[in-house]
């Protein structure tokens, strides 16, 4: 089997190397597409693929119809909205994440992100401390665990909420379950989302909820853009001078809200959530392993499009 890493957005030339050792110990044949500048590139080099590894490249319904050999495209990192599920599942092709192999990277920026904001972006000007105050975690998977777990080594409160996670089983990892999405962000000084973008969750984020954090209190996502309601986040940071908002994945109207807002909101210049090392390594080779146990066993534990 012909096993195709393709990335816009290289992994590391260890993480490659593991890669290609994984698949070829596992006797396969190993190809790989880095820095490809347009998508007509992707779609020429994955005729012959029968497994497909991504981070955050697009596998369409175009890619997929020019793959005829494909079998499973993994996608390293935990998000997967950058694949067409639907079209996946019309081709027979298995969609799977590694879940799991970033959160440790994503969750240390999460708490930087909130010490940042805390310190006034490291400007002269007087900050404040993390300890003492509470953070809402929004999603408590892997990563908002993690978040809770770190918070809490800092002398933070932490409240969490998930629909699919039982409150009992939230107060068994040390933090408080909350009512609701209101109680959340209305009792929290930060509030750390870790939602997916999906048809239930875009733009759920807006004016409502974001008015209802206390005084002074900031909105940090390291999930997707498409989450925040960005309208209404701006409306909310116009009415209420004391918000703030940082964030992994910038607005769209991000040059406009940091001219009118300052210091009040901040966008990494690209999304850094899993940019670390030891996260590119990890989710490369888990990717690289599932592909493997794929063919070897039939094994589709992390398959995302049943």
């Amino acid at each position: 089997m012909k096993v195709l890493v393709a990335t816009q957005k290289p992994f590391s030339a260890a993480a490659v190397a593991g890669i290609k050792d994984i698949v070829e110990k596992a006797g396969h044949e190993f190809a790989a597409l880095e820095k490809y500048a347009d998508a007509s590139e992707l779609i020429a080099a994955v005729a012959d693929a029968d497994a497909l590894i991504i981070r955050s490249d697009k596998v369409t319904a175009q890619v997929l119809d020019a793959a005829p050999k494909l079998k499973i495209v993994v996608r390293a990192g935990a998000g997967y909205d950058n694949v067409d599920l639907e079209a996946a599942t019309a081709h027979k092709v298995v969609v799977m994440n590694t879940p799991g192999q970033n959160s440790n990277a994503v969750a240390e920026l999460a708490i930087a992100m909130m010490i940042y904001m805390c310190r006034g972006q490291f400007t002269p000007a007087t900050g404040s401390e993390i300890l003492g105050k509470k953070v809402g975690i929004q999603a408590f998977g892997n990563v908002g665990r993690l978040v809770g777990k770190k918070a809490e080594a800092l002398g933070m409160s932490v409240m969490a909420i998930d629909p699919f996670i039982p409150a009992e089983k939230i107060s068994e990892a040390g933090a408080t379950p909350a009512a609701s999405l209101e109680e959340l962000y209305s009792s929290c000084n930060f509030v750390s989302v870790h939602i997916p973008a999906t048809p239930q969750t875009v733009g759920s984020i807006g004016y409502d909820l974001i008015t209802k954090m206390p005084k002074g209190a900031c909105l940090v996502n390291t999930a997707r853009k498409e989450v925040i309601d960005e309208a209404g986040l701006e409306k909310a940071l116009e009415e209420r001078a004391d918000l703030k908002y940082i964030t992994d994945v910038a607005p769209d109207n991000y040059e406009a809200l940091k001219e009118k807002f300052g210091n009040r909101i901040f966008a990494t210049p690209k999304k850094m959530g899993a940019q670390t090392a030891e996260a590119n390594m990890n989710a490369g080779l888990a990717a690289a392993n599932q592909i493997a146990d794929f063919f070897a066993t039939g094994c589709t534990r992390f398959q995302v499009n049943k």
